[in-house]
């Protein structure tokens, strides 16, 4: 599987940007400067575009082109808008199941949740525009094509998404060692979000606050934790196996 198309030079990026393309992200050149460049700046920072800078010697190795300090990659899928997927899920008559990630970071990790999501009957997974793991070719295979299949949004802020929820009548839970709750103790029934946190860090201690409940995996070795993509089918299947029951 090739990584997503990527659109390269200046210019182009804006054209892009101009034409509603879903870009993922924009590779910059340290030190650059210009007026057409400090307008793709501006338009990045506008749209709320995941950038970062990087060495000319980067920008090299991604692309043969005239790149002209910018490469851009595009997202191989559209994503979905928040607020009109919960409410269509809320009409659908069904019990809502969400994931919010947390600044996840690993691609791989990315696309297992996914495919875990497809198969427990998760309605959609909502991630933050900047800091996240992008959609990319290894995010799709790692996912067996499931990324095709399970609506995908993004927000300014994952505690906007957590808000959102809560008011549409949806319980929040952060999956969390923070607690002395394990997940056989939470009620996945009713309508729910599962927050998952990054492989470093967890989740941040602000959206933790705000959740309505918190869950956590019994341990019983010596490791403290588990990889961030088994942890949450762990939890997923809890609600599958609670909604079952």
């Amino acid at each position: 599987m090739e990584n997503q198309t990527q659109i390269f030079g200046i210019r182009a990026i804006i054209e892009a940007i101009n034409s509603g393309e879903t870009i993922d992200k924009v590779f910059l050149q340290k030190g650059l400067k210009g007026e057409l460049f400090s307008e793709l700046e501006v338009m990045l920072r506008q749209n709320s575009i995941n950038s970062s800078y990087v060495p000319s010697e980067k920008l090299n190795r991604l692309t043969k082109g005239n790149h002209q300090g910018a490469v851009a990659q595009i997202s191989p899928i559209a994503f979905y808008d928040m607020e009109t997927l919960v409410l269509d899920v809320i009409e659908s008559g069904k019990t809502p199941l969400f994931l919010l990630l947390d600044q996840l970071s690993d691609v791989r990790n990315f696309g297992a949740i996914i495919r875990t999501a497809e198969c427990t009957g998760v309605n959609g997974i909502i991630i933050q525009k900047k800091g996240g793991a992008p959609v990319n070719g290894d995010t799709i295979k790692t996912s067996a094509g499931a990324v095709f299949k399970v609506p995908i949004c993004k927000v300014d802020h994952i505690k906007d998404a957590v808000f959102y929820m809560q008011a549409s009548g949806i319980k929040v839970i952060a999956a969390t060692e923070k607690t002395n709750d394990t997940l056989y103790d939470v009620s996945f029934i009713e309508p729910c979000a599962i927050i998952m946190g990054s492989e470093g860090r967890g989740i941040n201690p602000s959206i933790i606050k705000v959740a309505d409940a918190k869950a956590k995996l019994p341990l019983l070795g010596e490791i403290e934790s588990l990889n961030v993509s088994v942890a949450c089918g762990a939890f997923l299947y809890e609600v599958v196996r609670q909604r079952l029951s």
